[in-house]
């Protein structure tokens, strides 16, 4: 099908055709009857399409749909709540054992090397899959899929 005459067809529907672009979109019908036939179903259509309406959701529907919204606001919030108050007495019990273990001076300097570079590794792995699983779920276009 000719680009041109899509685009005016749009026009027309639109009711934007210039007075040179009416007189070129009706020599294209004139000239071509598959062109013709398409205008005309394409009218069938837009007749059906304007004399729809949408159907206006039920009190009940909105009661629901405000509930969910709520609940799962309200779970969100206290996961994350909970989430920081663990990272906060987590970190603390952390720093504690790091401080005590370090001013033991009986432990060789290769063990406290060797735990330094472990529990830095470990904390740069959980910032890591922190950072991964939130921008992931920001993105993920298959989150509202079933499996």
């Amino acid at each position: 099908m000719n680009e041109r005459f899509i685009y005016l067809l749009e026009k027309y529907f639109e009711n934007e055709l210039l007075p040179e672009e009416k007189i070129e979109f009706n020599s294209l019908l004139e000239n071509d009857e598959e062109l013709k036939k398409e205008f005309s179903e394409q009218k069938k259509v837009k007749e059906v399409l304007s004399k729809m309406s949408l159907k206006n959701p039920t009190n009940e529907f909105w009661d629901k749909y405000w509930m969910s919204t709520y609940n799962r606001l309200e779970r969100g919030i206290a996961w994350i709540v909970i989430s920081v108050g663990a990272i906060i007495l987590f970190t603390y019990a952390a720093l504690e054992a790091i401080e005590q273990f370090f001013a033991d001076n009986s432990a060789p300097i290769i063990i406290k090397i060797g735990i330094a570079t472990l529990i830095v590794g470990f904390v740069m792995l959980l910032f890591s899959l922190f950072r991964e699983k939130i921008f992931n779920s920001a993105k993920d276009k298959y989150k509202e899929i079933q499996r």
